[in-house]
């Protein structure tokens, strides 16, 4: 499996569960055109004294998206690029909700 971490901070004037609503709304023209195998909820950031050592990144929210690999991971890419709707409107909708995005990738071994 291929995974996309989203870390994001929403724009101050931004609501969380409208922010929520439009990406499961993404996620379900993904799932649809077969550009993703799975999203998780959104989660916010617990800065455990512990067990969260990253002092670099501050951003309060997170989600995953598990692609079956990279190849399935790069043609939701073009996806987004390809300005079609209504998967391009939605996502422009999202990401203007934003700010501090960090991306983060990985293949599962």
């Amino acid at each position: 499996m291929y995974q996309f971490l989203s870390c994001i901070n929403l724009k101050p004037d931004q609501d969380l569960n409208e922010f929520r609503r439009e990406l499961h709304e993404f996620a379900e023209i993904l799932l649809e055109k077969n550009l993703l195998v799975s999203m998780s909820p959104v989660g916010r950031r617990d800065k455990h004294p512990v067990m969260d050592t990253d002092d670099e990144r501050k951003q309060e929210y997170y989600f995953l998206m598990t692609f079956k690999d990279r190849e399935q991971c790069d043609q939701a890419v073009e996806f987004i690029y390809s300005n079609e709707d209504p998967g391009n409107s939605v996502h422009r909708n999202m990401y203007k909700k934003t700010r501090d995005q960090v991306f983060i990738c990985w293949e599962e071994l």
